[in-house]
């Protein structure tokens, strides 16, 4: 058996190097010649393969230039094969179209699920059909009621003032450098293990160590992302079947990820048999009678979505408000008259559900920060039958066709020449009406039936956290120069966003 795997593994590694010779050959030819009129060149057998590899460093902003010069702001890229197309779309119509009107020929697809199945296995972000039916209905149905929201708000004002602050407050007194987003990431891990499994990890207490769930959820989603990046499947599926580079790291990790999961999902069976009460999703769960592998699956999934987004939508927003103090002195402006506004026998520090909804400045802040920089760049379903886009692009079954929020945000046919510049106010049709985009010009909450059943609860969140730390704290970003985004399963800050951290002054509480 062991000289049958060296012999499999030395014929595979022959393969590679043959091909990897062959693409630099292909490669330094194309460069010499010039370029097709929408910015990339397509070859017989390999398709675009050569300018995926030349644009590998730059994808995101490759995609973007080929939207804007496309008048249909749809692009069609071959991949390996005739058949193996990729169809990015940036049209309002098109994405609508995939999103709802004909949603049951656009499921997520067995070449994505492939992608995220080891991490998160059965959870309802990556199954299609009854499967998901059936966690959506139970999932929407928890998310509405009064009791979730209350529990969030509770477990927010918890992590803010009992860590957050007291953290913010030890780096001025320490006159140190914070990576905001490291902090911003173990919030949202902290907030979204309360939330979902009722445990809390402690992230955000810098003097304990990081458990290893936390740990080993951030190597299996870099793995993860890394199968998606990939030229083809079978590249991440050799690397899989030899156990190594990053498949070994993702299944080391997601092997940590699902027994620690498992654990607390047994200590709640036994906590919830003694008629102990609990109100996080993952007793929710289980008193709807599911097994534990699919509970496990459904609690990693909603972990999954609630932790990286949130962090990475609030980084973005605290770094573009370094540079625009007047959006930032609305908002204080606003969460001040709010807060002042209340009836005088409520004159608590912490914010309450109501103070929030209010905050409609506050949030087209961060709409528009999210529209510049989304948490999800892009998102991807695999056609079930042939089809044509309502922009006349033709779709064979099997294709993979993505609509693309990233690049959708810088389309000056959608959002005018000053689509590249931080415009809150482009989302009020007047002052003090709040205009919210159609979710398909602005998918970042995705659109139809797969709508984020936590948009509401991570504008909450987002708004909490954000206007508790702009009332009593001013960043200051200690490299002056723009950040890099860095595309992974979430849009994160290459480098992390490094502050100091003074106090404020000019917060006008009475």
């Amino acid at each position: 058996m062991f000289t049958l795997s060296l012999l499999q593994f030395l014929t595979l590694l022959f393969i590679l190097l043959y091909l990897s010779s062959l693409l630099r050959i292909l490669v330094a030819s194309a460069t010499s010649s010039s370029s097709s009129s929408n910015g990339h060149k397509s070859y017989p057998l390999i398709g675009s393969l050569i300018s995926f590899h030349q644009n590998s460093h730059r994808l995101i902003h490759w995609f973007t230039h080929l939207l804007s010069v496309s008048p249909s702001q749809t692009i069609v890229l071959n991949r390996l094969g005739w058949k193996n197309k990729m169809i990015i779309t940036a049209n309002p119509a098109n994405v609508e179209y995939i999103l709802r009107s004909n949603f049951e020929n656009y499921p997520k697809g067995k070449p994505f699920t492939d992608i995220l199945g080891d991490f998160l296995g059965m959870g309802i972000f990556n199954v299609d059909g009854e499967l998901w039916s059936t966690q959506r209905k139970l999932a929407s149905h928890e998310f509405s009621t009064k009791s979730l929201r209350e529990f969030i708000i509770s477990v927010l004002e918890e992590e803010i003032t009992t860590r957050l602050i007291p953290l913010l407050e030890s780096s001025i007194e320490n006159g140190g450098v914070l990576d905001m987003q490291d902090v911003l990431k173990r919030l949202a891990f902290d907030t979204i293990c309360k939330i979902s499994l009722g445990w809390d990890p402690c992230c955000l207490d810098y003097t304990r160590p990081v458990p290893a769930l936390a740990t080993a959820f951030d190597v299996a989603a870099g793995a993860s992302a890394m199968r998606g990046t990939a030229p083809a499947n079978w590249v991440w599926k050799a690397k899989r079947l030899f156990n190594v580079g990053s498949e070994r790291r993702l299944k080391e990790s997601v092997g940590v990820v699902h027994s620690s999961v498992t654990e607390i999902i047994r200590e709640r069976r036994k906590q919830m048999a003694g008629s102990e009460s609990r109100r996080d999703l993952l007793s929710r769960f289980i008193s709807a009678g599911h097994g534990d592998e699919l509970v496990r699956d459904m609690v990693i999934s909603f972990m999954m979505a609630g932790r990286d987004t949130t962090s990475s939508a609030m980084t973005w927003l605290l770094w573009l408000l370094t540079w625009h103090p007047t959006v930032k002195k609305n908002i204080l402006d606003e969460v001040a008259t709010i807060v002042n506004d209340r009836d005088q026998s409520n004159k608590s520090q912490s914010l309450n559900f109501e103070d929030l909804k209010k905050m409609d400045y506050l949030k087209a802040c961060l709409c528009e920060s999210m529209r510049l920089y989304p948490p999800v760049l892009w998102d991807s379903k695999h056609a079930g039958d042939d089809d044509v886009l309502p922009d006349g692009t033709p779709v064979h079954k099997g294709n993979r066709v993505m609509y693309f929020p990233y690049g959708m945000g810088r389309m000056k046919s959608l959002w005018g020449k000053d689509c590249l510049a931080f415009k809150p106010d482009r989302w009020f049709t007047e002052p003090g009406v709040l205009k919210m985009e159609t979710p398909y010009k602005f998918p970042v909450f995705q659109g139809g039936p797969r709508v984020c059943l936590g948009k509401e609860m991570a504008f909450l969140q987002m708004k909490y956290v954000v206007a508790s730390v702009l009332k009593q704290f001013e960043l200051i970003p200690v490299c002056l120069e723009k950040p890099v985004l860095l595309p992974m399963l979430t849009a994160h800050m290459d480098g992390g966003f490094k502050v100091r951290v003074h106090r404020r002054s000019d917060f006008d509480l009475l």
